[in-house]
This record gives structure tokens, sequence and C-alpha cells, in this order.
């Protein structure tokens, strides 16, 4: 019936006889309607995640060089680790407590250079990341002399001083590794005021976004030595947890002292006695040099233990 009116229209009009409007052909009672032809949707693909670089470290090379990997067989190092890092967690999450204001913001540092600080916060943030309920992110604060990376086997990078600079985004500059729970925060390009950048307003927001954003992710920050530079005692006026690391037998207890009336504003102070020795024979066939609780000396693994069984050793402080 729609064809035989469309003929009929036709003929009307090869006859030269004009129509105000095209009439629309009547459906007959019953008739099924017939839909006028819809748009055909395009497909709007949507925009990709923003993902942070991803590196791979050599895990081989690292546990030859005494950093702690996953899968590696029971050691005293990673024992001690387990040790250390338990007070810590703890301070960071607010167990059997009131919670430490950017408790999970955790700086590791020293009086002078030399005292094992880079190693210790590169294997306490590989402890962390063998836990089951906590990620850890590994950010080089020393700003001046940085040397995560190069421990790490990695290439320099921009970090912490670009984002401070509003130069990149964190998805930019953040890498993740192929330790699951391990991602790793550049310090940057060198910065002739990074003293000021550090202290700068961007930074407080930074470190504020970084503490909460996620509630199970604990920070720690590998930052100059507290007796050379002015770096790290304006970092540790926003840290929750300044942990000291002190060369036994080498660092002066003069330097120690001063290096800790730097950071009296920070809330929890820790001392770590680094490469102490001790004989003593526990279960697992080396030596123990830990006790538990604060203020009692907790054992400590900066390097592979001296010949004659020289053990590291870490006291704590609070």
């Amino acid at each position: 019936m729609i064809e035989q009116a469309a003929e009929r229209l036709a003929k009307i009009r090869a006859a030269g006889i004009e129509l105000a409007d095209d009439p629309v052909p009547a459906v007959p009672a019953g008739a099924p309607a017939i839909a006028p032809p819809q748009p055909v949707p395009v497909p709007v693909e949507a925009p990709a995640a923003v993902l942070s670089k991803q590196v791979q470290l050599d895990l081989v090379a690292l546990a030859a060089a005494g950093y702690l990997v996953p899968a590696a067989p029971r050691s005293h190092t990673a024992d001690q680790y387990r040790v250390i890092k338990r007070p810590l967690i703890k301070n960071a999450v607010g167990k059997d407590g009131a919670r430490v204001n950017h408790g999970n913001l955790i700086m590791m540092t020293s009086a002078m250079p030399g005292e094992g600080k880079s190693f210790t916060a590169i294997n306490l943030a590989m402890s962390i990341a063998s836990e089951l309920d906590h990620t850890v992110m590994l950010v080089d604060a020393d700003v001046a002399r940085p040397s995560v990376l190069k421990k790490l086997g990695l290439t320099e990078a921009p970090g912490l001083l670009d984002l401070l600079e509003g130069k990149a985004e964190m998805s930019d500059v953040l890498m993740r590794t192929n330790i699951d729970k391990l991602t790793i925060l550049p310090s940057g390009r060198p910065h002739p005021k990074s003293t000021e950048l550090l202290a700068s307003d961007a930074m407080r927001q930074l470190l504020s976004d970084m503490a909460s954003r996620y509630p199970d992710r604990i920070i720690i920050f590998d930052s100059p030595p507290l007796l050379l530079t002015t770096e790290a005692r304006v970092l540790a006026t926003q840290m929750g947890q300044v942990v000291l690391v002190v060369h036994a037998g080498k660092t002066l207890q003069a330097d120690v002292e001063h290096a800790l009336s730097t950071i009296d504003q920070c809330p929890i102070r820790m001392m770590l006695l680094n490469k102490a020795r001790t004989d003593t024979q526990g279960a697992y066939g080396y030596g123990y040099g830990y006790g538990y609780g604060y203020g009692e000396t907790y054992g400590y693994g900066d390097a592979a233990p001296a010949e004659g069984g020289g053990l590291p050793n870490a006291a704590k402080a609070g």
C-alpha cells in the first residue's frame, strides 16, 4: 500500500500539480508500524588509564649485593628487618593507641655520610613489600646526592623535585617495579633551591596527599645526612617517624646527639645501630643481636657479616 501511494504521488508531480506538503501515506489499522531509521551510534573509546612507568629490578644482582628480594631463603638479615619494621608499621597504622599524624611517612637519615642509611631504606622497603596488608613507596629524597636508583641498577629519571616545580605529574615519575608492592619515586633533576622546594607549600600538599591517598601504603624517604645539609631537617618536620642510622664504632656520640637535636620536632625518633658485632648463636645457626620493645637492641643488617661473626644491630629510642 505504501508503494502504491508513492506511485500516485509521483504521477501527480509528473503532471505538474504542485502540492503544499507531501502527503504521508496512511497506514491501515492493524498494519505493522514502520519505525523511522535510527542513527547508528558511534562507539567512543574510553580514555586509556594513566599508568606509572614500569621498571625491572635485577633481583639476582640485588641479592648478591646483600639486598632482600622476594622468594629468597630465610636469612639473618631478613629476620632482622622483620623485627625492625614491626614497630614502624604499628605506628603507621595506629595500632594499640592514637594514630600518629603522617605516621606512614618514615624518614631514614644519619648524622654523617657513609653510615648505611640508603642501604637501610632500600632493605626496609623490600621487607615491607613482603607484607600481606601493606604496599610501600621508596622516595629518594637525598636531592643533593641521590643514590637509590644507582644502587638498584636503574638510570636517572625525573622525580620529586620535578613534581614540586610543577613540571611533572605523579604518574609521569612514579616507577612500578617487578616487586608487586614496591614503587619508587626518584629524586628528580637537581635544583639550586632544593631546600626551598622541600619547605614549600607544594611539598606539604604533596606529602599530605601521599600520606592519605592509600591507607595501606608505607612511604620511606631516603634523606640526606642531618649534619651536612638543611634538606633533611626541613623534611623531618613533616614526617611522622624518623629513623637515625648510626655506624657502630665510627659515629661520634656528639654527632649523634647533635643530629637528634635537629629533629626534635618529629613526634617519633628512632635509632638503628649499624654494623655492630655479636657472637651469640641463635636457633637458626646465626647470631642474634636484638631484643623486643622500645629502648632495647634490635638486630640490623647493612652488609654481609664481617669475618669473625660480626653482626649489625639496631637500638631504638622513642
